[in-house]
């Protein structure tokens, strides 16, 4: 059934070369597709889980972080001089360029933390993006990375090590404080981390955040792009903005002015003392599979190409 589904998106994709389209960050063009009834409505999960190796295609992301595909990633190596991928298994070390590229920038700053021999990366992207078959609504269009909080002490570990070791949690009281594992190293990296201009947004546990707005003495500019989230205490999740002229590529709005501790504080009292429901909110809309016809048309000329 898959082979088959491939096929007719090849089919579709080819039909569709003639046809004018957007223009993506290499000056490439890349033909807008028309899905049939049919391919619309299969799960994009399960057809974007199933590829194995990205698109040649030019580098692009296509959609929004929890909507789209990536064209032509690139594969973060498992191993590199101050970084290691994790979870090998998953298949979810692939990014655009500019996330590999900032992957690896980052980790040679947190070598330079003492006890850090550089990073642990966790989920990337799968190779040509889109939904997954388990875990994140996001990571989507290969400008998402977690790292670990585990200090990367050691980089010789072996893929059946990379499978079994796991992070660590930095989070006390479900997340309205840190716990005894936060270091001033973690403050660092993440300040490293949310400093480069690549950068739009991190997402941490709140009581991270409002520990690093009490901590700062200095420069308090990058606390902005630190946004308290739930979960996220074994890890902290990167997201990088849309490249300079990645015309398919759908950015998330900035965070709100000012170093947003204010907002964190918010949160961990929200934690500390959860306020009562609100009976007049709507109910929540059940969570629905996203499908091909929910992705940008372009996605089905990924799926498609070699």
């Amino acid at each position: 059934m898959i082979r088959a589904v491939f096929t007719a998106l090849a089919l579709v994709a080819l039909s569709s070369c003639s046809s004018g389209g957007g223009r993506d960050i290499s000056g490439e063009r890349i033909a807008p597709v028309k899905l049939d009834p049919v391919l619309s409505s299969k799960q994009a999960k399960q057809l974007f889980g199933a590829k194995g190796s990205a698109s040649a295609q030019p580098s692009d992301p296509i959609g929004f972080y929890s909507k789209g595909c990536q064209a032509g990633a690139v594969q973060l190596p498992e191993t590199g001089p101050t970084w290691q991928a994790m979870r090998l298994s998953r298949n979810r070390n692939w990014g655009q360029p500019e996330l590999v590229d900032y992957v690896q920038d980052l980790s040679r700053k947190a070598a330079k933390l003492p006890g850090w021999n550089g990073i642990y990366v966790g989920d990337m992207s799968q190779p040509r993006g889109g939904p997954m078959l388990t875990g994140h609504a996001s990571h989507q269009i290969g400008l998402d990375a977690d790292i670990w909080m585990l200090p990367a002490s050691n980089l010789n570990l072996s893929a059946k090590e990379r499978e079994n070791i796991s992070s660590i949690s930095l989070r006390r009281s479900s997340g309205a404080y840190t716990n005894d594992n936060w270091t001033p190293q973690h403050h660092e990296l993440l300040k490293a981390a949310a400093s480069d201009p690549r950068v739009a947004r991190i997402f941490v546990f709140p009581g991270a955040k409002v520990k690093m707005c009490n901590d700062e003495k200095g420069d308090r500019s990058y606390l902005r792009k630190i946004r308290p989230w739930y979960g996220h205490h074994y890890h902290f999740h990167v997201r990088l903005n849309c490249p300079k002229g990645a015309s398919y590529c759908t950015d998330q709005s900035p965070p709100p002015a000012g170093d947003g501790c204010a907002d964190a504080e918010q949160w961990v009292r929200n934690i500390l003392n959860p306020p009562p429901p609100d009976p007049n909110a709507p109910p929540p809309k059940p969570k629905r599979e996203l499908t091909m016809a929910d992705l940008p048309n372009q996605c089905a000329a990924v799926l498609s190409s070699k």
